[in-house]
């Protein structure tokens, strides 16, 4: 296995690692800001506000996009091995 072809493996898994944490990291950021602008509006500055929100945000960007998230997991494997497995032979 050449180093470009190494080099290629390690820049598809963080793609697809920045590809799969995309979403929850912008769900958080934006429930995060909405809570911040509003404790600020209201000055009340409770902790659970800000995790409360942020979780059930995340749950449902899971439920909404986990077959994408499998399915693009599922692909990266199945590229990974075939790669491998050519190397090996």
């Amino acid at each position: 296995m050449t180093q470009g072809e190494v080099l290629q493996l390690l820049r598809d898994a963080l793609f697809t690692g920045l590809m799969l944490s995309a979403p929850l990291l912008l769900a958080s950021v934006i429930v995060g800001l909405v809570i911040a602008v509003f404790q600020a509006a209201t000055q009340v500055n409770e902790q659970t506000m800000t995790f409360v929100p942020k979780i059930i945000a995340l749950a449902l960007v899971l439920v909404a996009i986990g077959p994408w998230m499998m399915n693009t997991i599922i692909d990266f494997v199945n590229r990974l091995m075939t790669d491998v497995l050519t190397y090996i032979k």
